[in-house]
This record gives structure tokens, sequence and C-alpha cells, in this order.
């Protein structure tokens, strides 16, 4: 539950990012997309987690489509780090990170919005993950509770 409920979530602020980032990159560079090391490692790991969302759904209940997407879901967490040193390693658009020696730096008003935001954003995907996993608990609980109706012979699609 917490890692189908965590893909969703990727999914989701990762498509967020892939859609305002570029919204900025136009007017800051003059092009909505390039394929800077940062962009396309960052749209792999979406699309590598929308694979796993699609074979959880699609892919059955089995043993071996779960060792399956558990992979997958290895790879897409493997991926992250290479998003982060893609900038110092590769050279592309995007500037050196904010926070490192020699980096831009962030002007000293823009500091409390930065972490404020930071710490929202934060909590409110904590917020998302909790219900979803909530969600999901109960949907195998009540998938546990009809499979031990059926067994019991309670199932009243049976006698109509």
């Amino acid at each position: 539950a917490l890692a189908r409920a965590g893909a969703e979530l990727a999914v989701v602020y990762g498509a967020i990012v892939l859609t305002t980032g570029p919204l900025w990159g136009s007017k800051a560079w003059g092009v909505f997309w390039t394929w800077d090391p940062r962009l396309t490692t960052t749209l792999l790991s979406l699309l590598i987690y929308v694979a796993y969302l699609v074979l959880r759904v699609f892919g059955g209940d089995g043993p071996g489509e779960r060792k399956f997407a558990a992979a997958l879901g290895v790879l897409g967490a493997a991926n992250l780090p290479i998003i982060h040193f893609s900038v110092e390693k590769w050279a592309g658009q995007h500037p050196k990170v904010i926070m490192a020696k020699g980096g831009g730096g962030l002007h000293p008003d823009m500091k409390v919005v930065f972490f404020l935001a930071m710490l929202t954003f934060t909590l409110l995907a904590v917020c998302f993950l909790w219900a979803r996993v909530r969600v999901e608990l109960a949907r195998a609980r009540l998938a546990r509770a009809e499979e031990d109706a059926i067994d019991l012979g309670l199932d009243d699609r049976t006698e109509a």
C-alpha cells in the first residue's frame, strides 16, 4: 500500500515539476524543453513510476507481477541520485545546485518563503501519502472480506 501510494504521489509531483518547469524555462531560456540531463532523467523517473502503476493496476496480483513491480520501484529510486548529480557531472542548461559552495544562493528575503514552501509541500505530500495508504489498506481489507464471504457461501450473486 505504501509503495503504490508513494508511486502515485511521485507521478503527481513529477507531472507538476515537468509541467511548471518548462513554463518557467520558456521565460528564462526561450524554449520550453531542452534535452538537458536533469530534465531527461526526471522524465525517465516519471515514466518508470507510471510503468510501475500501470503494472500494478493491469498486471494482476501474482508473485511474479509483484516482484517485477518491486524491481521497477527500485529502479525508479536508483534514478533519483542520478537526477541530483546530473547537474554537477554533465553540462546542461540548469545552473549548479543552489546551496552548494560557488552556487548562486538565495536572496535573504527569499529564504523564509523558500523553506516555508518546501515545508508546506512536504507536509502536503505526507498527508496525501497517509490518506492514500489508508484507502489502499481499506480496499485490501474489503477484498479479503469479500473472499471470506464467498468461501463461506454468503455470496448473494449465487442466489440470483
